[in-house]
């Protein structure tokens, strides 16, 4: 039994995928990361940075939580901020989609918008702002710098998938946004295998 959901962050399934492998000599494997309870790899990044911030004093009871996003890695953070009880504020480009604001308003985030045609820079401008002129009042995660993100794949997602797969993986795809899960994989896997691949896919 689980005492917190934050607990079943991790330890995603790992299923071989056959009908869309032309190659019989190959083993396709996927790992299921939206079984994560946040519904994506983001949790585990999530979880990280927040209690690295707790362990290191530098997030306290008195500062929000601020983070530059309107994708997954918000939801992670809402959801951690919630049960862990701290206020979490999201910037994000008023181009975001109703239904992720109603989603991330519904699990405790405050919301603040920025100009659409600034986009993510215009978001992550605004909160590196707001942290300058009040650095008592915030604690910022900084999803796309903080070694944390990384380390969160470095920590359990390698590992996952070198015990699941008996230390037979050879090689690594996966998509590359703020590159932590890619970076903190392809770390960890390098150490175990000496001819290790990685394919880095990006978002159009």
């Amino acid at each position: 039994m689980a005492y917190s959901i934050l607990d079943q962050i991790g330890h995603t399934p790992l299923v071989e995928i056959k009908q869309l492998n032309p190659n019989p000599n190959v083993r396709m494997l996927a790992k299921l990361e939206y079984m994560n309870p946040g519904g994506s790899v983001k949790d585990r990044p999530a979880l990280a940075m927040i209690e690295a911030g707790i362990a290191s004093g530098e997030l306290t009871r008195d500062k929000t939580v601020i983070e530059a996003t309107s994708g997954n890695t918000g939801i992670g953070l809402a959801m951690v901020c919630s049960i862990k009880k701290y206020k979490l504020l999201l910037v994000m480009s008023e181009s975001a989609s109703l239904e992720r604001r109603k989603i991330l308003s519904a699990r405790g985030a405050e919301l603040l918008l920025t100009p659409g045609h600034m986009g993510t820079d215009g978001a992550i401008e605004a909160v590196y702002k707001l942290v300058r002129e009040n650095p008592d009042t915030y604690f910022m995660t900084d999803q796309y710098n903080n070694p944390e993100n990384w380390k969160a794949h470095y920590n359990t997602t390698g590992p996952e998938i070198w015990d699941q797969t008996n230390g037979e993986v050879t090689t690594l795809i996966a998509s590359i946004g703020t590159s932590g899960t890619v970076m903190g994989i392809s770390r960890f896997l390098k150490e175990k295998i000496q001819r290790f691949q990685l394919l880095g896919l990006n978002h159009i």
